[in-house]
């Protein structure tokens, strides 16, 4: 059984951090950053939870056309930091994808 006690690579944990390659992770300037980030991805889902339940399906639709968006840029950000192509495409381009084709599912 590998030992969990390893000592810290700081190299190592700076690889991990959201797809994007030596990132400092181990930086507490980049923490307030990171909660931003998730505000930020947290509120656009809660948002197609409010249009789910108050808007009609055309508004949720536009509403994920337009903010499919952001995965895209996402996907773009972490190919552009050199980071790995299996995140960019299998996570960011396919969250993308999808609210393209859902959201042109809607407005049919």
């Amino acid at each position: 059984m590998p030992s969990t006690d390893r000592p810290a690579d700081a190299h190592h944990h700076r690889h991990r951090c959201r797809g994007i390659p030596d990132a400092p992770v181990d930086d507490p300037g980049l923490r307030p950053w990171l909660r931003v980030k998730g505000l930020r991805e947290i509120a656009p889902g809660a948002f197609v939870f409010a249009l789910m339940l108050t808007a009609t399906s055309s508004v949720l639709g536009w509403y994920l056309l337009v903010f499919a968006a952001i995965p895209a840029g996402d996907a773009l950000v972490v190919l552009r930091s050199g980071g790995p192509k299996a995140t960019a495409y299998g996570v960011h381009a396919a969250t993308s994808a999808v609210m393209l084709v859902t959201g042109t599912c809607l407005l049919v």
